[in-house]
């Protein structure tokens, strides 16, 4: 039986797309305010700037991949105009309908597809650009999912990733006593869920950090990858582009 990791827990591979299906049903409904708490708003401005880099232009395709609420795709679809494309995908359906109606509420009408990274359902070379927020961490096997982002783009393309990643070591004592003790708590009295928190905590441990990231990129199709710490390694923005 093959093998995987579910934070700290080995779990069967195939069980694991199941269980972050779990976490995220469970958190969807506040999903955002759980963020905006625990990030004390700094994943608005992580996502902004990832916005900035990203610099997309009118008439561009935008796949955004692990796109849970929609921040970013609704960011991408006012800067493509009506002549691009930003598609809204997502592995989670509770997920992926939270975005979809606040998309609506703010008056923006994209394509919503449920998918799985690892095989995406759309034709070769056909994005200027992925993306995926807070998600590759969650993925199975991210070699196989960095693959399909690759077979995707057109030659030039690029992939953002924003993640968590290997925060500064100065910080670590301070970081690790806020994700195993303070977040779990916070979990537990606005989202009733203590346990997906606590996952949280350790899918980031069990993420590669900021090298060990861009070399598996290298690994699966982008010829040039560089990473931007944020909040001293918190979180890091790696923007791979695609092999020509």
């Amino acid at each position: 039986m093959a093998t995987t990791h579910f934070g700290y827990e080995s779990v069967d591979e195939h069980d694991k797309a199941r269980r972050v299906r779990g976490v995220f049903d469970s958190v969807a409904a506040r999903y955002d305010l759980m963020n905006d708490l625990m990030s004390g708003g700094l994943h608005r401005l992580w996502k902004r700037y990832a916005v900035m880099v990203a610099n997309v232009q009118p008439g561009q395709r935008v796949l955004d991949i692990a796109a849970g609420t929609g921040d970013l795709a609704r960011a991408f679809a006012r800067r493509v105009g009506p002549a691009g494309q930003v598609v809204h995908t997502d592995i989670n359906e509770a997920m992926l309908r939270t975005g979809r109606d606040r998309l609506l509420d703010a008056g923006v009408i994209l394509p919503t597809v449920v998918c799985d990274a690892e095989r995406l359902p759309f034709p070769d070379g056909h994005f200027d650009l992925v993306s995926v927020a807070f998600g590759l961490r969650n993925m199975t096997h991210k070699d196989m999912a960095l693959r399909e982002m690759a077979r995707v783009l057109k030659p030039g393309g690029r992939l953002l990733v924003l993640e968590f990643s290997q925060v500064a070591r100065p910080l670590r004592r301070a970081y690790d006593l806020y994700s195993f003790q303070v977040l779990p708590r916070l979990g537990r009295l606005v989202a009733g869920d203590a346990d997906s928190y606590r996952y949280l905590a350790e899918s980031i441990r069990m993420h590669p950090g900021q090298e060990e990231l861009r070399a598996l990129m290298k690994l699966n199709g982008f010829g040039h990858v560089d990473f931007h710490n944020l909040a001293g390694g918190v979180v890091a923005l790696h923007v791979g582009v695609k092999c020509t």
